[in-house]
């Protein structure tokens, strides 16, 4: 039988951007996120901030019996370590350079001298060798060549994330923190980790009196040769994403969250080795702070002070 692809765009796409749109409207009206004038970039005020640091003091409470050590890194990385995570390969649309002025009066005159005719400047700046970090976890890896101690490391990080990636639905955004709890060791300790996490996570999300599913899921690999490797993550299940209905029950659902395993990726690009002397295996639990954000004022409205008590109580609000 011959299946026809719907030449129309259905109605459900316009329902979901209008919901998107209703959303991101809330959210500025009513002082919970400021416009700065670019897609997916804001600023943030108390009411948010309010509620961000009780998700992220929640997340941390909920892994806590994982005893990791904790580090942050910057919001940036060296060139030459995000070569070797082989990030590029995969994901060219959503990686984003550092750039910067290296020149002297000449080249300073000529840059404003464009900019003075409206035309773009930016040809006047050089690589700086540094990358925005688009994952967290991306600096760790580096610090980990050599010998892993029986048993592994694990690690609580926090930071900055940037993703080329422009919209105007609020859950999309450019710049997010996650926070993630990552595990480097044997393949056998690395899939504990990643299946071990995912009901304590559920379990804090639910608390948050937030609709959850745990569903497998594939990142957005790049071109022709992504949609392969994006159909073996799932047909392997390496990644599973926590999902809630931030648009309703007709709609998608949002991954706020998720659980991946690397398997010896990143222990073979920095030649990690466990105990034993393979090659290392690693994986990753992660919460993304705004998205659990805004999804709970989604959920439960823009003032958390009217928020039920059990959800308050959760987030130690």
């Amino acid at each position: 039988m011959t299946v026809t692809e719907p030449t129309t765009v259905p109605d459900t796409v316009t329902a979901l951007d209008a919901a998107r749109a209703d959303l991101r409207a809330r959210l500025l009206r009513d002082g919970v996120l400021v416009d700065i004038g670019s897609p997916g970039l804001y600023g943030r005020t108390g009411v948010f901030e309010r509620v961000y640091g009780a998700v992220d003091a929640a997340a941390v409470r909920s892994q806590a019996d994982l005893d990791a050590e904790v580090l942050r890194f910057p919001p940036v990385e060296p060139l030459a370590a995000f070569e070797r995570t082989d990030y590029i390969a995969s994901f060219p649309d959503l990686a984003a350079a550092v750039s910067g002025f290296a020149g002297d009066n000449r080249d300073h005159r000529a840059l404003l001298a464009a900019r003075e005719r409206g035309e773009r400047w930016e040809s006047f700046l050089e690589p700086a060798d540094l990358m925005l970090t688009p994952a967290v976890c991306h600096p760790l890896y580096g610090l980990l060549s050599g010998d892993l101690p029986v048993g592994g490391r694990t690690f609580d990080v926090l930071g900055d994330s940037f993703r080329r990636e422009p919209s105007l639905d609020p859950m999309r955004l450019q710049a997010f923190h996650m926070h993630e709890f990552v595990h480097v060791g044997t393949a056998a300790s690395a899939r504990a980790h990643r299946d071990g996490r995912i009901a304590s996570i559920r379990d804090t999300l639910e608390s948050f009196g937030l609709e959850i599913d745990v569903v497998p899921a594939n990142d957005p690999f790049f071109g022709r040769v992504g949609q392969v490797l994006a159909r073996s993550q799932v047909e392997q299940s390496l990644k599973y994403e926590f999902v809630t209905p931030v648009y309703g029950p007709d709609h998608p659902a949002t991954a706020i969250g998720s659980a991946n395993l690397h398997e010896d990726h990143f222990g073979s690009a920095f030649a990690i080795r466990s105990a034993d002397g393979e090659v290392a295996h690693s994986a990753c639990v992660a919460f993304g702070l705004e998205r659990v954000t805004i999804a709970l004022f989604a959920a439960h409205g823009t003032d958390p002070d009217r928020w039920p008590a059990g959800v308050r109580a959760a987030l130690a609000l």
